[in-house]
């Protein structure tokens, strides 16, 4: 990313992974700049930028790179899979490499090139007890004690997952807000909502906590196939169709991998009024 720009405005990217779009902002050998104010500034699609995510790529000692994410809310995100892929993609063209290792709020996280040109994260075990998703009180995981019967997984960020006969039937902004908000997840939730089209094959759709619908999201994909798994209806490694394109998700001993597309769409840069306005 060029930083030939005036000093006091700070440059970013805008990336997409299946249509789940981040603003990038790469602060190393400066430090972090990103505040709750300006994420949200940023994340508004009218008056800022506009994202589903933003990923601020920061120094880190043991590793590659270091991501924080934000939410289009000003909310941090524990994590973000499509924007670790997207990201990890940039720095390894930056270093010349086919794998990368990163460090995010989910701990230490591998990236690899695929042959194809699409971009593979591990995005770690699956936390599948109540208190590590986390929930409100002990409670069965695999049938929550709501109606719909959904399925609560962590993968750094909590998960609420139904299964319905029909994805493309739920009425998203109704009930996602509904659910995000629900006693039994303290921090919210992300809602996630699959329909089985085949033994290894789902069609989800999202409603991502602080950012609303998405056209798709790394996480939930990952939380939805260990969730389907465990409920006996898909193996270990399944394809899903998402409202912006599709991913792969393989669980694994080490961790559950996910598999898709990266897009790096343009660069632009930020005023110095602007960002002095949203510190």
């Amino acid at each position: 990313m060029e930083k030939t720009q005036n000093p006091d405005g700070i440059g970013f990217m805008k990336m997409h992974g299946a249509g789940n779009d981040f603003v990038v902002i790469d602060s190393r050998g400066r430090g972090a700049v990103v505040t709750p104010a300006l994420a949200k500034a940023l994340g508004d699609r009218n008056r800022g930028v506009g994202f589903d995510q933003l990923a601020e790529i920061r120094d880190v000692d043991g590793a590659d790179f270091e991501l924080d994410f934000w939410n289009s809310d000003g909310s941090r995100a524990g994590a973000c899979g499509n924007a670790t892929r997207c990201v990890s993609d940039y720095v390894m063209r930056g270093l010349g490499l086919d794998a990368v290792s990163l460090v995010t709020m989910r701990g230490g996280l591998q990236a690899v090139r695929q042959p194809d040109g699409r971009v593979s994260v591990n995005m770690g075990a699956p936390q599948l007890d109540w208190a590590e998703v986390p929930l409100s009180r002990a409670v069965d995981t695999l049938h929550l004690p709501l109606a719909g019967d959904p399925v609560a997984v962590g993968m750094g960020n909590p998960h609420c997952v139904f299964f319905v006969a029909d994805a493309e039937a739920v009425d998203l902004p109704s009930v996602g807000p509904v659910w995000e908000h629900d006693p039994l997840f303290p921090q919210r939730t992300n809602v996630e909502f699959a329909s089985v089209l085949g033994p290894d094959h789902l069609r989800m759709r999202v409603w991502e906590r602080g950012a609303g619908i998405t056209l798709a999201c790394g996480s939930g994909a990952c939380a939805t196939a260990v969730a389907a798994h465990l409920r006996g209806l898909t193996g270990r490694k399944v394809t899903l169709d998402l409202d912006g394109g599709v991913l792969e998700i393989d669980w694994r001993a080490d961790g559950v991998w996910m598999t898709g597309p990266v897009a790096h769409v343009f660069d632009g840069w930020l005023s110095a009024d602007f960002v002095a306005s949203h510190l």
